[in-house]
């Protein structure tokens, strides 16, 4: 909402001020300017990027204008989920986890958190961690390596987009500048005709290089330093669930593993302890550990008197 609003009060501002000074809304409708402005800028992203990134661009424009979804709620959300998970393995055993991080949608603990299970990324990340946990072929250390692979990889794939929209951004001033040159050889091509008629063409140049600037500074630099932050923070949330199963398989116990993760969330985005608590005890749902499963005796025969 605030990035919508804050492209609003960009437009607004310019537009207002030029308005202010008497300027003709007219002047500056160039559809053909701003046709070879975002047309080569739309034929710069096809011919620098795959497809695939182009999509993740397409949702990374369209989530930078939407709510942000990593709220400190978020956050007490999955480290509760984790603190009914480690509980959970500290009071069944390791073993007794399996089929939960086999089919999460059938996990008697996930199945408690539909946000989880709808997160894709973060599922996968969380469930293939405690799958190396549960076949016992990894340390904690071998376990905190492999997760920061997994992290660094996920952030070079959100930074693909982010570097295509910081290009485009980098390019439209010298396309306005191209736009403007175009618009000052059709202007030559006029000298001697009517003076209103040169000067609606030089305007109409001047016009390109103001959308280059405009939409470089104001719209597309902006929202790919907006969706720059937000993949930060999707690694920092990785990172804290990282934090806290680590510490677990390091041998810590379920509210201090916890614990540890709450204090490596950041400032801005960090419950308080106090929070993290009361929702721990009045919203933590650990199962009960399956009884063993031990057969019965037969009874002695008895004794000839």
């Amino acid at each position: 909402m605030y990035a919508l609003i804050g492209i609003a009060a960009v437009f607004a501002a310019v537009f207002g001020g030029y308005l202010l000074e008497s300027g003709s809304l007219y002047v500056l409708f160039q559809p053909a300017e701003l046709l070879i402005v975002g047309g080569a800028a739309a034929g710069i992203v096809m011919v620098a990027n795959p497809p695939a990134v182009m999509l993740r661009m397409f949702r990374g424009c369209v989530a930078a204008f939407r709510p942000p979804t990593r709220t400190p709620r978020v956050f007490l959300r999955y480290m509760r989920m984790l603190y009914e998970i480690f509980s959970f393995i500290q009071r069944a055993g390791i073993m007794e986890f399996e089929d939960d991080v086999e089919d999460p949608a059938k996990s008697r603990i996930f199945s408690n958190h539909p946000e989880f299970l709808k997160d894709l990324p973060t599922r996968d990340f969380v469930c293939d961690s405690l799958r190396m946990l549960v076949v016992g072929l990894t340390t904690p250390s071998d376990l905190d390596q492999l997760m920061e692979l997994d992290i660094e990889v996920q952030r070079k794939g959100q930074q693909e987009p982010i570097a295509a929209l910081h290009a485009v951004a980098d390019a439209l001033p010298g396309l306005g500048i191209v736009a403007a040159v175009l618009g000052v050889v059709i202007t030559m091509q006029s000298i001697g005709g009517p003076p209103d008629a040169i000067g609606q063409k030089v305007a109409a140049a001047l016009v390109g290089t103001f959308l280059g600037i405009l939409l470089c500074y104001g719209v597309v630099s902006p929202i790919a330093s907006r969706c720059e932050k937000l993949a930060d923070t999707e690694a920092q949330l990785l990172h804290v669930l990282r934090i806290a199963m680590v510490a677990f398989a390091r041998g810590a116990s379920p509210i201090l593993a916890v614990e540890y993760a709450r204090r490596s969330v950041p400032v801005e985005l960090r419950p308080s302890f106090l929070d993290m608590e009361i929702t721990i005890k009045r919203e933590a749902k650990i199962p009960a550990a399956a009884k063993p499963n031990i057969p019965e005796v037969p009874d002695a025969p008895a004794l000839p008197a």
